[in-house]
């Protein structure tokens, strides 16, 4: 059995692969994250929205650290977050997905660790490859399976919203490599790194960014352009969790802390 934590971003708020999964509120010591658990393919699967069931909580004030310690918490091993980006290569369209290997944070105000108070030896971890190798490949099988455009690599820039971004910011980000943007990815995926999860977003390209698009920049397009690929991931999701014959490793996530004797709750 493998345990499976989702993340839904934008867009993704009840996928239909997960109906009747029973509401669980989990306590930690960052206050409580609310997830919805259940089983697929025999594996322990839990959901968790990030901006919650009615998308009432903006990017900057989602609470990172209590729902990645909920996921860990509930015995999760492996998570696959999905995330709603803009692009700003021309050769990752709207529908398009990528899987995510490289990170560029401008995020400000939030807390990016679980290492901050005396109680927790100092720790400071690798983030060569800040998302998981094992995952992504895994993914990317079962992308080809189900024959949907996608990119096996790109470099998402999160920013701190709720605003978008500006056309310098955008054109400041292409010319350190960004392919695509988005306000949610970090710290998620650094506190995961933290607690020696696998984490992989799938990213989803719903928009054109600023100074690109010919239109100005709503959060209606980008809910439209979520719902037009709700049905796809669900299929991804489906696909993913049915994929148990998948044992390869290429990562050393779980291990991420070794050299402070690993993670515990």
């Amino acid at each position: 059995m493998r345990n499976i934590g989702i993340i839904g971003g934008s867009g993704v708020y009840s996928p239909e692969v997960f109906k009747g999964f029973k509401e669980n509120i989990v306590q930690t010591p960052y206050g409580s994250a609310q997830c919805f658990v259940g089983e697929k393919y025999g594996n322990k699967v839990v959901f968790l929205t990030r901006h919650g069931v009615n998308h009432s909580v903006p990017p900057h004030k989602i609470n990172y650290r209590a729902n990645i310690w909920a996921l860990k918490k509930l015995g999760v091993q492996d998570i696959l977050a999905t995330a709603a980006v803009g692009s700003l290569n021309p050769d990752m369209k709207a529908m398009h997905f990528v899987l995510c290997d490289q990170l560029l944070d401008f995020t400000k105000s939030r807390i990016y660790t679980f290492f901050d108070t005396p109680d927790r030896k100092v720790a400071h971890i690798d983030f060569s490859n800040p998302y998981c190798s094992t995952l992504r490949k895994q993914l990317s099988l079962c992308l080809d399976k189900l024959g949907f455009t996608y990119h096996k690599n790109g470099t998402i820039v999160v920013t701190e919203g709720p605003r978008f971004e500006t056309p310098a910011e955008i054109k400041a980000f292409r010319m350190l490599g960004a392919d695509i943007v988005n306000m949610t990815n970090s710290p998620e995926c650094v506190l995961a790194r933290e607690a020696e999860m696998h984490y992989a977003a799938l990213a989803v390209v719903t928009n054109l960014s600023a100074g690109i698009s010919k239109n100005p920049l709503s959060n209606t397009e980008v809910q439209e352009g979520m719902k037009i690929s709700v049905q796809r991931i669900n299929q991804i999701f489906d696909t993913f969790l049915a994929d148990n014959d998948f044992n390869d490793k290429y990562c050393n996530c779980e291990h991420a802390l070794a050299e402070i004797g690993g993670f515990s709750l």
